[in-house]
């Protein structure tokens, strides 16, 4: 037997099956409870440099204090 022949034979069903195991192993350790922080803090990534809007906007308020400096920088 060729050496081709006899790899093409180790990948068609050994490693094929080997894959399919890692893969439905992964998908079971992603599900698991104790991931449960991991995947509620990936849920949160697009959303963890959203600047949070002033709860009450006024004249003296410190929020728009530095948003004023800081487009003073900006400006500069």
């Amino acid at each position: 037997m060729e050496t081709y022949t006899l790899l093409r034979e180790i990948a068609d069903s050994w490693v094929l099956l080997a894959m399919f195991i890692f893969f439905v192993s992964v998908g079971i350790w992603a599900c698991l409870p104790s991931q449960n922080k991991a995947r509620a803090d990936a849920s949160m990534i697009p959303f963890r440099n959203e600047d949070q809007p002033c709860p009450n906007p006024c004249d003296t308020c410190s929020c728009k204090t530095v948003v004023t400096q800081l487009k003073g920088q900006i400006d500069a």
